[in-house]
């Protein structure tokens, strides 16, 4: 398994937005109001939203542009791996 440089930032980012979820269910539990629950909850699915991108474009970056660069690997096969990435866009 590969560790990207920003594989750190990615896992504390999804921690966060882990952290909030947890949150999110106390709340329900509470009975809290709509409201602030819909908050929260945006605020989560944009932390995810983020750190999916964040991961796509470090892939983009680092992976799929070492495999051009060094002709690595057979150029359909690149091409067809970043078209199929960038589907989680």
């Amino acid at each position: 398994m590969t560790t990207h440089a920003s594989h750190p930032d990615i896992i504390k980012r999804l921690k966060r937005a882990e952290g909030h979820l947890k949150s999110i269910v106390a709340m329900l539990e509470e009975g809290r109001g709509c409201l602030d629950i819909a908050q929260q909850l945006q605020a989560v699915e944009k932390a995810v939203a983020n750190a999916k991108k964040a991961l796509v474009h470090d892939h983009i970056d680092h992976c799929l542009e070492h495999a051009v660069r060094e002709k690595s690997r057979n150029a359909d096969d690149t091409i067809r791996e970043f078209k199929e990435i960038t589907k989680y866009l």
